[in-house]
């Protein structure tokens, strides 16, 4: 007797839970946002079921919170929550730099060189949304480039979160171009293959990020 049991070839919580996190992270879905289960399962051609279990498995990733006989809601957060993940986000980041630096491959640093490219092209010409995207895929390539899985997946769920609470308060710089060019010391650090240099790059620049963010929620909470 098997201990598993068949599944389905279409895992119908996991891609109900991608597009739920994805219309939260582009702010479709707003902050304090109740996730109703019947018009959500109406717009995704399924019964109520799966879409419960997909607001579950966003609970547990903390995309949403859970009230007891109200329902599932798009999560807040507060600038105190942003400084702990970003703040996480830097010893993850780090320590990835710090594998990359002895594990990536010429076409790991060629990736990265053309991401960067990417993110001076939607400088000032995309939405804030993209903007974000293609900035974490900057990031994302590097926590790649350490050859971690599973810094990988924790890194992931950092992002979500991130991208989510920056969506939210709608920029983090004023100059989209220099955004771009706050990668750059990272990117010359990690062609020169020198870990010291790229842990103290991407320290302050994720550091820069993060008290960025946490004002701009500050402000946001004070109401200005």
């Amino acid at each position: 007797m098997s201990v598993f049991s068949e599944v389905s070839t279409t895992d119908l919580v996991t891609q109900i839970a991608r597009q739920i996190t994805e219309a939260i992270v582009t702010g479709h879905l707003k902050p304090g946002e109740r996730l109703t289960e019947l018009q959500l399962s109406r717009q995704f051609g399924t019964s109520r079921a799966p879409v419960r279990e997909a607001a579950r498995l966003l609970e547990s990733q903390g995309l949403v919170t859970f009230s007891p006989r109200r329902g599932f809601f798009v999560r807040t957060f507060s600038a105190s929550e942003m400084r702990d993940i970003y703040e996480l986000r830097i010893g993850l980041e780090l320590h990835a730099g710090y594998l990359a630096v002895e594990r990536a491959t010429d076409a790991d640093i060629a990736a990265l060189e053309k991401q960067l490219g990417r993110l001076y092209g939607t400088a000032g010409q995309a939405s804030i949304e993209t903007q974000i995207f293609e900035d974490f895929a900057f990031h994302r390539m590097i926590c790649k480039a350490s050859g971690n899985a599973r810094l990988i997946r924790v890194y992931d769920e950092l992002a979500t979160e991130m991208r989510a609470g920056i969506t939210l308060i709608g920029k983090i710089y004023d100059d989209p171009q220099r955004m771009a060019e706050t990668h750059e010391p990272i990117m010359d650090a990690l062609r020169k293959r020198d870990g010291d240099e790229l842990r103290e790059a991407l320290r302050y620049h994720i550091a820069v990020a993060r008290d960025a963010v946490v004002a701009l929620f500050e402000e946001l909470e004070k109401g200005v």
